[in-house]
């Protein structure tokens, strides 16, 4: 192939893809069926309204293995993919879900800034290393119809 024929399909590509901004018509969200923190905010998330459908995909199933094999942070970080295949990973999966929430959408881009964003991937990133140690909080003991949180 001639390489002047190569980088001018190239840039036609670049310049349609650029041309006009895309936006997720779906998300999947691959989360941890395990983690109790992480099935909480897979809860709340459902009873937001949002701007685009919203799809909880449990990273252990056989659907997530199928499809999303090559992920390297499957089942390791939340994992955000949307319709046209992009991919976001922690601190990133996290805005993506507040930007698809209706109430949230502001907060993703105030939190995305430059005056904010080191300290929400800190904050996430903190979140995310100690959720199984923070997984008691959501995960009540029931013992005779009593309920305690985190005995």
């Amino acid at each position: 192939m001639d390489t002047a024929v190569w980088l001018s399909d190239v840039e036609a590509r670049a310049d349609e893809k650029f041309a006009r901004p895309h936006y997720p018509r779906a998300l999947d969200v691959l989360f941890d069926p395990g983690c109790a923190l992480c099935r909480r905010c897979v809860a709340w998330m459902q009873h937001q309204a949002s701007y685009v459908p919203l799809r909880f995909v449990p990273c252990t199933g056989q659907e997530a293995r199928a499809r999303y094999a090559d992920i390297p942070w499957l089942g390791d970080e939340l994992v955000v993919v949307s319709d046209a295949g992009e991919v976001w990973v922690g601190p990133a999966g996290f805005l993506t879900c507040l930007w698809a929430l209706e109430d949230y959408r502001e907060w993703s881009f105030r939190l995305a800034g430059p005056a904010f964003a080191p300290l929400a991937e800190r904050f996430f990133l903190a979140l995310s290393h100690r959720r199984r140690a923070l997984a008691f909080f959501f995960e009540p003991e029931c013992k005779e119809g009593t309920c305690s949180i985190g005995r």
